[in-house]
């Protein structure tokens, strides 16, 4: 019988993991709830919550699971269709929970399959320069040889079985596993036996990038155009738009990306934009072409974040911002690489970003 979770997991290790998740849960490697942490021993993973933000996670709110019933995910025959797949890994990551506090991230899986102590995973935007790049898989096996590069896989059970084999294919031939996993269009997974190795790996990360974009006379801060305030095109987006613009947010102009680029760019800013004149024929058709409103206006020399809440506006024009700096890094590597019309219509459909959605 497997030891329960008290005598497992100690306050060390989650006191560690705790702390390496408020050090990169800053905006430089995430952005509202985006990223994952997890520590775990032969029995136990403690993992922060869907839709939950890394810089707030405590010990009461991580999410402790069984790893015996992860593991059995592994196992099972999955369903064709999606979201019926989808539906199995939730149902089984949900009977996996050992504790009270929510529901896993959906890359709990994932996570599992590293045998390091520690995971931190993040979508860094200097990093995330190059997985949004075109050439963003020479640029990695140049810079990082010894890193694991994916190329863009629907996230949730299809990726994790994917880099599972690819995880047990690394550690024949390098005798070990990969301290870097890194996703095309998506971020960066960092794991360790200890916070060190954490640290150590991510700084070379960056500094490394970094570098390259100086060497490449690329900016790594956005430029924003300076605008006066118009609080007429507000109230005309309120008028617009109705409850999905009770909150807006709003800054000058910046060259907003016009297709998605990653999956959690697509959770808060939606996967388009909003260009033009702000009037009811105008949100009629956006309407029509794309089954919901949008949450990112285009118009008056202006960028615009629109939301039920504050903080959802606010995140809107966050992640068009970051989206267009990862664009701009982008151009180190060859121009930004979008997603396809496919991946977009899975992350639109999937219950897991509709639940992060809600969490906003």
């Amino acid at each position: 019988m497997e030891p329960g979770l008290a005598s497992v997991m100690t306050m060390e290790s989650i006191d560690t993991i705790i702390a390496l998740s408020h050090e990169f849960g800053t905006p430089e490697y995430v952005k509202g709830g985006g990223g994952n942490t997890s520590v775990k021993n032969e029995f136990s993973m403690w993992i922060k919550p869907s839709g939950t933000t890394l810089r707030t996670l405590s010990a009461e709110t991580m999410v402790a699971m069984n790893r015996g019933k992860i593991d059995a995910l592994y196992d099972v025959e999955a369903p064709v269709e999606a979201s019926a797949r989808e539906e199995l890994v939730k149902n089984l990551m949900a009977h996996a929970v050992e504790n009270d506090a929510g529901r896993p991230s959906v890359e709990a899986p994932l996570h599992n399959v590293f045998d390091a102590t520690f995971v931190v995973h993040t979508h860094a935007v200097l990093v995330n320069g190059m997985t949004c790049a075109r050439d963003g898989e020479a640029a990695c096996r140049r810079l990082f040889p010894e890193a694991l590069w994916v190329e863009y896989i629907d996230p949730g059970y299809t990726l994790c079985m994917e880099v599972r084999e690819r995880m047990i294919h690394y550690r024949k031939q390098h005798g070990r596993e990969p301290s870097l996993l890194i996703l095309q269009n998506h971020g960066i997974f960092v794991s360790g036996d200890t916070a060190d190795e954490i640290r150590s790996q991510y700084d070379h990360v960056v500094t490394t990038l970094r570098a390259e974009y100086d060497e490449a006379g690329i900016p790594m801060t956005l430029t924003v155009g300076e605008a006066l305030a118009s609080t007429a095109t507000k109230e005309t987006l309120k008028t617009v738009f109705g409850e999905d613009a009770a909150f807006v947010a709003s800054s000058g102009s910046f060259a907003v990306v016009p297709e998605p680029i990653s999956p959690d760019h697509m959770v808060y800013s939606r996967a388009f934009p909003f260009y033009g004149d702000v009037a009811a024929s105008g949100a009629a058709a956006y309407q029509g072409q794309h089954g919901y409103a949008p949450k990112l206006i285009v118009a008056d020399d202006r960028v615009y974040g629109i939301g039920t809440s504050q903080k959802n506006a606010d995140l809107s024009l966050e992640l068009a911002q970051d989206g267009a700096l990862v664009a701009q890094l982008a151009e180190a590597f060859g121009g930004v690489h979008y997603m396809t019309a496919a991946q977009v219509e899975f992350i639109e459909n999937w219950e897991v970003e509709a639940y992060r959605q809600q969490q906003v």
